[in-house]
């Protein structure tokens, strides 16, 4: 009964419309009531302490970063970088698209961040020169959700504070991963591009390029100083992102010189409205988490799955498929909130590794980036590329299909994650 209240009032305040982060307070206190115990002051205590969270001081400062970043030109000379490199061969500004992606994902760690700077200064680009408009929106869309499996990932660090997850082993962990998401759209780029009939780039010279590696080289630098850092132990992922800010607004300001000290204002405000959402999104979801907790709800789901536990790997197949569901519905960071404190449990009940099932929970959940309805960041594509959501859909198919292909390979083979991880701790 417990579990069909709180279920029932999430999808039903959902349902109609309410915000996500004032659905969770109100199924928070629908379990309070069920359980009979209401209590305001516990409501109040609950939303402060789901805000005021050291690690997750870090989001406001990787949000900032990302917002220097684009207007500070970091990320168009990343891409510039790439189409220098490989712009010039079949295809080529489709591989741009996914270098570009892979490196901005090492800088930023936002979906939307990244996707918005690539639809931007490539969309145009690709319809130019011939490419299909809603297959090149499907590419950048699925290579904008790299960003939260490579570090620094805010997906991770919010996952890492809810389910009390070391955040340093979630990034550590998300590397190879990422990369590999990289290089499948890679593969099935090159078997599309085969047919396609599209003029390529002029080749750049090798004088070209070396001024793009030179021009490129502060931006390359902050994945660096960031994975080092948190490898050799300099800083926590909380201090990286600090590092991450202040190093992209000293490149902005005074290498690249693109923004100005009366533009710092409005960016700061642009963060602070990105940020605003994600903190209230926290501080409500502890007021929930609380309750489940207090309710024992993975106590009961755990009892639903128990023919399971002794099975990890269908454990995991069966808890991928419910976050698949749930990805059609929820935005990645409400399913991160809601679910992660629920199936956690489950899954060190079953004697998964814990960094390991964060990562595929991540990777899953950012699947609903992508597909609809919700598909936030392929909204923005379709925003960018002024085209329907039916187009862009029917061209992200082949690399939603390869993304899937590569969960299954995770799941089945869940080495592919934990080996490299212990090699890079």
């Amino acid at each position: 009964m417990t579990l069909a209240i709180f279920l029932g009032s999430l999808v039903l305040l959902m349902v109609l419309g309410m915000p996500i982060a004032f659905a969770l307070v109100l199924t928070g206190v629908a379990l309070m009531f069920h359980l009979d115990f209401f209590d305001a002051q516990l409501v109040a205590q609950n939303l402060l302490s789901g805000a005021d969270n050291f690690p997750l001081m870090a989001v406001p400062f990787f949000i900032l970063a990302g917002e220097l970043m684009n207007a500070g030109g970091i990320s168009r000379r990343i891409i510039n970088l790439a189409v220098s490199l490989v712009g010039h061969i079949q295809g080529g500004l489709g591989y741009v698209a996914i270098a570009a992606a892979v490196l901005l994902a090492s800088l930023s760690g936002s979906a939307i961040a990244d996707t918005a700077a690539l639809a931007t200064l490539l969309i145009p680009m690709m319809r130019d020169h011939g490419y299909a408009v809603p297959r090149s929106a499907g590419l950048i869309a699925s290579g904008g959700i790299i960003a939260p499996i490579i570090p620094p990932s805010m997906p991770f660090i919010i996952f890492g504070v809810t389910t009390n997850t070391s955040i340093s082993n979630l990034f550590l962990a998300g590397v190879v991963p990422g990369i590999l998401m990289g290089v499948a759209l890679v593969i099935v780029w090159t078997i599309l591009a085969r047919k396609m009939k599209v003029t390529p780039q002029p080749k750049a010279s090798w004088a070209d390029r070396r001024r793009a590696v030179i021009d490129g080289v502060w931006a390359l630098m902050l994945p660096v100083i960031i994975l080092g850092g948190l490898r050799g132990g300099l800083f926590t992922p909380t201090e990286a992102a600090v590092v991450a800010a202040v190093y992209s607004l000293f490149v902005s300001l005074f290498i690249y010189r693109e923004v100005k000290f009366n533009e710092l204002v409005k960016l700061l405000v642009d963060a602070s409205r990105t940020t605003s959402t994600v903190m209230f999104l926290c501080a409500g979801a502890l007021v929930s988490s609380y309750m489940v907790t207090l309710a024992d709800l993975p106590a009961q789901v755990t009892d639903f799955l128990a023919p399971l536990l002794g099975d990890p790997r269908l454990l995991m197949f069966c808890i991928m498929l419910l976050l698949l569901a749930i990805g059609t519905v929820m935005d990645l960071t409400p399913t991160i909130l809601v679910m992660g404190p629920v199936l956690m449990p489950i899954a060190l009940k079953a004697g998964i590794d814990p960094t390991y099932f964060g990562v595929m929970f991540i990777l899953v959940g950012t699947l609903g980036l992508i597909h609809p309805p919700v598909c936030t960041v392929l909204n923005v594509v379709c925003g960018v590329a002024k085209i329907s959501l039916e187009s862009a859909t029917k061209g992200i198919w082949p690399f939603l299909l390869t993304y899937l292909v590569l969960i299954i390979l995770f799941i089945i083979f869940p080495g592919i994650i934990t080996a490299p991880m212990a090699l890079l701790r």
